[in-house]
């Protein structure tokens, strides 16, 4: 697996621990795509690919212009 598979899947899951924990709410903005590459050390086309994964689970909901909300 390389690292960019790794990290995007890692990051995919610390979100969606934090939607099902509870610890961020539905309606709640996620920071944006720069943001959390810079954090996390990646690129934004990793952020974006955990985004995807988690748009797919139904955990979270894009708004172009706008950002990522939590459903």
């Amino acid at each position: 697996m390389t690292a960019e598979r790794a990290d995007y899947r890692r990051i995919a899951a610390e979100f969606a621990r934090r939607i099902e924990s509870g610890e961020l709410k539905s309606g709640d903005k996620l920071p944006s795509t720069a943001s959390i590459a810079a954090a996390e050390g990646v690129s934004t086309s990793t952020v974006y690919r955990a985004l995807s994964l988690l748009h797919d689970r139904g955990l979270v909901e894009g708004y172009a212009g706008k950002g990522v909300y939590v459903r």
